[in-house]
């Protein structure tokens, strides 16, 4: 039940307390956890100790297909449907983590002679596609389980630690182009294809760990800062049958980034291509023979935005779908042959395709969500490759999120909207509730607190989207404390229309208005406003933000000596900045993980974003908040937060600021957490929160 409003004015309500009402609407399961089943309308769905296959249009009981007697963690049936793949909760948890995306476990899997064979610390593992291999890495190198024969042997053998690596990607592959398994079977299995990278030459990084030992140790990894070297990356195919390796060229240039490969429906093996500036993204083919072909080529003077798996669709040998952003200054959909190049745009208009959901068994239409409507919002559309047919399927203004069946006939969905709480149902193509899979509580159907749309014209003439979360008992003849949120970074969305709370609509509960601005750079509003940034990353985004404080300042509803800021890594980035560039209009900020250089930062997130430090000094140094600790006001309070074992914003960003404010004579606050990296582990989460939260409402 949520507080009534007159013991939210009389008592400060905790982080923890928001946490147990949240938990309260949150029992169901996500659509997310449906597994869809091929060539079929079903789904599986792992509960306690079994695996539940469901119809999608049906409710009832569902059938049990795979049982344990432990809980299971994960599970994945062969491509056949007819052997198994999982992970169980043996009494302790099974995943060792390694950085953000990776982690090693014990994996089951069941064999055709009716055996299960239990592979240990293992990552990245799947089933080749006739279902009689698993392929795996272990130590740095790729192996292969024969489940006929229940022998394990490597593909690969010079695997060496911070050296070489087989099949897994590095560091700054794994953080900035969001995946961890490089290599991928072909379609008859015959063949394995890899990425091997070579990290020898890039510079190591050495992380303090403390762990409650007496003597602590230092964790050394490879981790390329801007403008340093990256690892070397090369392409290799093993041949199962003749076990033979060859290696396949990727071009004559040494530094450059291979991001994705894979094989298209017809078996042909490609690869993604980029180049160190990031601003020439091409695909390549590899032809039977060997020969190569580039069936993409995009170029941008700034930069191509890193491309994913959703990159390039295949739809069958020839035809393939691409989402780019360059040639409409909006991100949409194109028909691609790799024969004839590009045949036709299947989406235009100013508004962007943010997600590729799928394409229809007969190849005819495609199923993406958009910012049509609003860029607020994401809808789900299906329209026809050849471009016509466009209709909306989930129309009701909000935010949805879509899991689809096998076969695109069912669509699992979540909506929500910032006045309704999550909802979730499974669709049908014509955008039909078939079955509902969780409803708003019926006692909390509308929130609390008020969450209202605004834009704002800069001096600068620049049109900003933002929020303000009003306090539950708000009455607009009062004037109150205000402290912005905001993340800021290129491409990134925080003003959206959907249901979000975190530990600043604690503050709403405790007479607090939150407000938040997406700043020039930010995303789906078309590649002129986000690209503004480059080469610059910082200037306009701080500039922006600072001009949205000095118009909430004006507003009669805000104290305008009580304003404050706050973000996490680019926005601790941004907080600093702001305190420290806003002439004292900040009464607080607070920095958690906050990049304090961009020299210190990876190279591909940074180059792409900034340039290359040796070519674009001033980019790097103008934003630096460390080039600018002495304007720290003395009314400004600053609260500062890292965790030590922080393998992406290291913990040098801030202790370097924090030497230059000592030297500039200036006071602020820290708040350190021993071993904690980047996100926060759940064991210190709430303590982070609820600092955050106490110290708003001491001083602000």
């Amino acid at each position: 039940m949520l507080l009534s409003m007159a013991t939210m004015a009389s008592a400060q309500v905790s982080y923890m307390e928001m946490q147990t009402e949240r938990a309260k609407h949150n029992t169901y399961r996500h659509p997310a956890t449906l597994t869809p089943v091929a060539g079929t309308d079903k789904y599986m769905e792992i509960e306690d100790n079994s695996v539940v296959l469901y119809d999608y249009n049906k409710e009832g009981a569902g059938e049990v297909i795979f049982k344990t007697k432990k809980p299971i963690i994960s599970y994945d049936k062969s491509p056949d449907g007819m052997l198994a793949l999982y992970e169980i909760f043996d009494g302790s948890w099974p995943r060792k983590e390694i950085y953000r995306h990776s982690y090693t476990s014990t994996y089951y899997v069941t064999c055709p002679n009716g055996s299960t064979a239990r592979i240990d610390d293992v990552r990245d593992i799947t089933f080749a596609p006739n279902s009689k291999m698993v392929a795996m890495s272990y130590d740095n190198n790729i192996f292969v389980y024969d489940l006929v024969t229940n022998e394990m042997f490597s593909i690969t053998d010079d695997g060496r630690w911070n050296e070489i690596i087989n099949g897994t990607t590095d560091w700054v592959y794994e953080e900035e182009y969001g995946f961890t398994q490089a290599y991928a079977f072909s379609p008859d299995s015959r063949e394995i294809a890899y990425l091997k990278f070579d990290e020898s030459r890039v510079p190591e990084f050495e992380m303090m760990r403390f762990d409650n030992k007496l003597y602590n140790k230092a964790y050394r990894f490879k981790y390329p800062k801007a403008g340093d070297t990256n690892s070397v990356v090369t392409l290799h195919v093993y041949n199962i049958e003749t076990k033979e390796t060859r290696q396949i060229a990727v071009g004559e240039e040494n530094d450059q980034y291979i991001p994705r490969i894979g094989y298209t429906p017809a078996g042909n093996l490609f690869y993604y291509r980029v180049n160190r500036l990031q601003n020439h993204f091409e695909v390549v083919m590899v032809e039977a023979d060997g020969t190569q072909r580039v069936i993409y080529d995009e170029q941008d003077e700034r930069y191509v935005e890193r491309p994913n798996a959703e990159t390039i669709t295949f739809i069958d040998g020839d035809r393939f779908i691409v989402r780019e952003e360059t040639s409409a200054g909006w991100f949409h959909l194109y028909l691609h042959s790799v024969t004839k190049g590009r045949l036709h745009a299947i989406t235009a208009g100013n508004w962007e395709v943010t997600d590729i959901v799928g394409i229809s068994p007969n190849k005819r239409t495609i199923y993406y969500m958009s910012t049509e409507q609003s860029p607020l919002e994401r809808h789900l559309y299906a329209i026809n490759v050849d471009g016509k047919g466009k209709k909306c399927i989930l129309s009701q203004p909000g935010y949805w999120r879509v899991y689809p069946s096998a076969n695109m006939q069912y669509f699992a969905a979540e909506h929500s909207a910032t006045d309704c709480y999550p909802t979730a149902g499974v669709y049908n193509a014509s955008g039909k509730m078939v079955r509902t899979l969780m409803t708003a509580p019926a006692s909390t159907e509308t929130p609390a607190f008020q969450r209202n749309y605004y834009t704002f014209t800069t001096e600068r003439g620049d049109e900003l989207q933002y929020f303000l979360t009003y306090p539950v008992d708000y009455d607009p003849s009062k004037q109150y404390p205000v402290l912005i949120t905001q993340y800021s970074g290129p491409g990134s969305q925080q003003i959206e229309n959907r249901w979000t709370t975190d530990w600043e609509e604690t503050l709403a509960r405790n007479g607090y208005i939150v407000a938040c601005c997406d700043a020039r750079g930010t995303g789906f509003r078309g590649e002129e406003f986000k690209k503004v940034t480059y080469a610059n990353l910082g200037h306009c985004e701080v500039e922006d933000q600072i001009s949205f404080a000095k118009h909430l300042a004006k507003q009669e509803f805000v104290d305008s000596e009580r304003i404050g800021i706050y973000g996490w890594s680019f926005g601790g980035f941004m907080a600093l900045n702001c305190a420290l560039k806003g002439d004292g209009i900040f009464k607080m900020a607070i920095a958690v993980a906050p990049v304090t250089s961009w020299r210190y930062y990876d190279s591909i997130y940074t180059e792409i974003y900034n340039g290359i430090p040796q070519d674009n000094p001033a980019g790097y140094d103008d934003n630096s908040p460390i080039n600018y600790a002495d304007r720290l006001s003395d009314n400004t309070r600053l609260l500062i937060i890292h965790g030590t074992a922080d393998d992406n914003v290291h913990f040098q960003n801030s202790m370097e600021m924090c030497r230059a404010l000592n030297a500039a004579g200036k006071q602020y606050d820290m708040m350190v957490y021993p071993d904690q990296n980047h996100s926060m582990r759940p064991d210190d989460m709430v303590n982070v929160r609820q600092k955050m939260v106490d110290y708003t409402l001491e001083n602000l």
